[in-house]
């Protein structure tokens, strides 16, 4: 699941995230491990290549609905409700996805803004393209339009961006890049290699700056067992932590974290959303996971 799309820029809130990741660790992303990928000191490189696809492969399609409500705000945000939908299709040799995020939020000067984000992906299944499509409106403006391609050489960059909103611009993908739905499998196969965290960078055209680092924190690969939602019971899962970050020079703190239990087939619940000024707790409440098609 990519990050809730540029929703940081427009709140008009944000203030630089306090994230109890030590500095050194934060500011070693980016450096290259033995794969040609980011790895910080004591950690490990992503799984093979070979892992990532099998992982990839056992992905589900999913519709899903989660309900987000407010754990904690400070500064200007005292109250926050949403939103959010999540459709993955498997289209055979490409996974096509529709994320809508709506979120009010609280000001303590009395007022309410309503954002909406839609955001839309074709990526194909061996990691190595990407259409995408970001729009966000506030309080029915549109705020935001990004628009673009992005191909990469191999599973696992380098690559380049081709823009087309908000302007036609280039920008070139760091050796070691992936596009969302293979980050989502890196992530589980990196659990299932019983990892603990992983740095890496990833490009999911939620903005204009090209590829975030990511550093992926892992709490560990549980066993299947009864859940409220009968296709994830037979599914092993795991909770992770996952900060993204600027790669511009410099940059030590997170823009914005979350948390989230996921599932072998890329299903994920209990999300916890780290915006800055305030926190957002999702939980899923209706999902439907479709029969793969017969292509």
């Amino acid at each position: 699941m990519p990050r809730p799309p540029a929703i940081l820029a427009a709140l008009l809130l944000c203030v630089p995230v306090l994230c109890a990741m030590p500095a050194s660790r934060a500011a070693a992303i980016g450096t290259t491990g033995s794969a040609g990928t980011a790895a910080a000191p004591g950690g490990s490189a992503p799984p093979p290549a070979s892992a990532i696809e099998n992982a990839a492969a056992r992905l589900t399609g999913q519709d899903a609905t989660y309900t987000l409500q407010l754990e904690r705000a400070h500064g200007n945000v005292i109250g926050a409700t949403g939103t959010m939908t999540y459709k993955v299709e498997d289209v055979c040799h490409a996974w096509a996805s529709q994320q809508r995020l709506e979120m009010t939020l609280s000001n303590n000067d009395g007022t309410d803004v309503k954002t909406i984000s839609d955001y839309a992906t074709w990526e194909s299944k061996d990691g190595r393209q990407m259409n995408f499509h970001l729009r966000q409106t506030t309080d029915g403006a549109v705020t935001e339009e990004v628009d673009g391609t992005a191909s990469l050489a191999r599973l696992g960059g380098p690559g380049v961006v081709h823009y087309t909103q908000p302007k036609p611009e280039v920008v070139t993908l760091p050796a070691g890049t992936l596009l969302p739905t293979t980050h989502t499998a890196m992530i589980i196969a990196a659990a299932e290699a019983g990892q603990h965290f992983v740095a890496v960078p990833l490009f999911d055209g939620t903005g204009t700056d090209g590829a975030q680092d990511t550093f992926v924190l892992i709490e560990g690969w549980n066993k299947p067992k009864p859940v409220a939602f009968a296709a994830l019971s037979p599914q092993p899962s795991g909770h992770v932590h996952v900060a993204f970050f600027s790669r511009k020079p410099g940059t030590l703190m997170p823009d914005y974290e979350v948390g989230m239990r996921y599932w072998q087939g890329g299903v994920a619940n209990a999300l916890r959303m780290d915006f800055g000024d305030f926190v957002m707790d999702g939980t899923l409440k209706t999902l439907s996971v479709p029969s793969s098609p017969h292509c």
